[in-house]
């Protein structure tokens, strides 16, 4: 088995520290002066509990995630990534590299859903956890790396979410300008990592492969071509309360003419989320996680405590836009003004109510619709914009215990992309009824 593992090189070092048994300690990192170039800590010996990776670059070594990157060529990303870092002499340098390498490997992922250059793998090209992998070989290294500078805890921080911001294509959404792209709708999409990944480290997000297979293309609808700019989010809810939502959104809300959220939800169903509500239900994310109470926003004294989609939900329902029913759904969970207890209401929220759930729960997906259409409406925008989830993508009938299945087959490739072509309908359905 393949592993990215830890790398000496002459300019800049992997951090002796993490090497060794030491990257399954989970711990937040901390700047420290470069140490002397040493060996690999004994086993025996415990590593400090400031020099760890995350839960989720611990993932990275199991055998599901190294035959994703090696099936499909994303193996070869981080070594490229490394030997990029060994030439950067000063933080400019890095910061430049880091951003190159990021919006490299997005690109790479985009093109390859897209069907553009070779397919270096045998898994299909509609994959979205290549990306997914790869991303975290990055985080990975750039985490371990020591360069030859100084690198405080606050720079390598900036270096790893400028890193996440364009291998998501988070800094990349924008609409070009000029006489051939006059009259083209612009659209804003986004989708989401794979998650519950304890439970099936096989698992892939459907959201986030339709983002790939959707970003700068144009599609045809009633009201004429639109443009399609796409990112992904992780599964984290500490990013979210540090606003990564609303830095990548701001400024292409200001220029699209929709956008749509979309992540992976019930069985057999596509759901337009009709109400957003402000409440954390403590699931765990993708660091194992859980976060429970108001969802955490700027200027919380105006915070509402339910958003509404603005997408043309009669529109998007009625239309025959693929295999999956398409719902336009109501439900929300709230504690009713005066009460203590929560109750579900089929048709909506009641005045004066606190959120409990939205249509899409009260997990990231339900946090990411409420961010986006607080952000829509705290920047007086016009537009239609909401939530809409996905089938949840499924293995084949005789591949669904993760400890004996494959992490591929022909039916998981077919409900994939049959739930890109579906969301794509639904979105060219939007904009045409905008």
């Amino acid at each position: 088995m393949s592993r990215i593992g830890v790398r000496i090189w002459t300019r800049g070092r992997i951090r002796p520290e993490l090497s060794g048994l030491v990257l399954l300690t989970a711990a937040a990192l901390v700047a420290v002066t470069p140490p002397p170039l040493a060996g690999a800590r004994p086993a025996t010996q415990p590593a400090p509990a400031a020099a760890a990776f995350t839960v989720e670059e611990q993932r990275l070594d199991g055998a599901v995630p190294q035959e994703i990157l090696r099936r499909s060529g994303f193996d070869a990303v981080a070594p490229e990534f490394v030997r990029s870092l060994r030439h950067a002499g000063s933080y400019a340098e890095a910061e430049r590299t880091v951003g190159r390498q990021g919006a490299r490997l997005w690109q790479r992922a985009v093109d390859l859903a897209q069907g553009r250059g070779p397919a270096l793998g045998d898994l299909s090209r509609d994959d979205d956890r290549p990306l997914y992998w790869a991303r975290l070989g990055l985080t990975r290294e750039l985490r371990a790396w020591e360069p030859e500078f100084r690198l405080t805890e606050a720079a390598r921080s900036a270096l790893i979410g400028k890193l996440e911001r364009s291998s998501r294509g988070q800094d990349s959404m924008d609409f070009p300008a000029g006489k051939g792209h006059r009259g083209l709708k612009r659209i804003v999409m986004t989708g989401f990592d794979p998650f519950t990944l304890d439970r099936d480290i096989r698992i892939s997000n459907p959201s986030g492969a339709t983002a790939l297979a959707l970003d700068g293309t144009v599609i045809s609808t009633a009201e004429g071509p639109a443009r399609i700019e796409t990112a992904v989010f992780p599964v984290r809810w500490r990013d979210f309360a540090d606003g990564t939502v609303e830095r990548a959104l701001r400024g292409p809300l200001s220029k699209a003419d929709l956008f749509t959220t979309v992540s992976q939800g019930r069985v057999g169903r596509i759901d337009v989320e009709r109400f957003n509500g402000a409440w954390r239900g403590g699931f765990g994310d993708n660091e194992n996680v859980g976060e429970t109470g108001l969802v955490p926003v700027t200027d919380p004294a105006s915070q509402p405590q339910w958003t509404v989609t603005s997408l043309p939900y009669q529109a998007i329902t009625a239309a025959g836009t693929g295999r999956f029913p398409v719902y336009d759904n109501t439900s929300v969970t709230e504690i009713p003004a005066g009460a203590t207890a929560p109750v579900v209401r089929p048709d909506g929220p009641t005045p004066g109510s606190a959120a409990r759930a939205g249509g899409g729960g009260d997990y990231l997906s339900n946090e990411i619709a409420y961010r986006a259409t607080l952000l829509r409406d705290r920047l007086g925008l016009e537009i239609p914009g909401g939530h809409v989830h996905t089938p949840v993508l499924q293995f084949g009938a005789g591949n669904t215990d993760p400890a004996t299945g494959t992490v591929t087959d022909p039916e998981f490739v077919q409900n994939r992309l049959d739930i890109i072509a579906q969301i794509r309908s639904i979105i060219a359905v939007a904009a045409g009824a905008s």
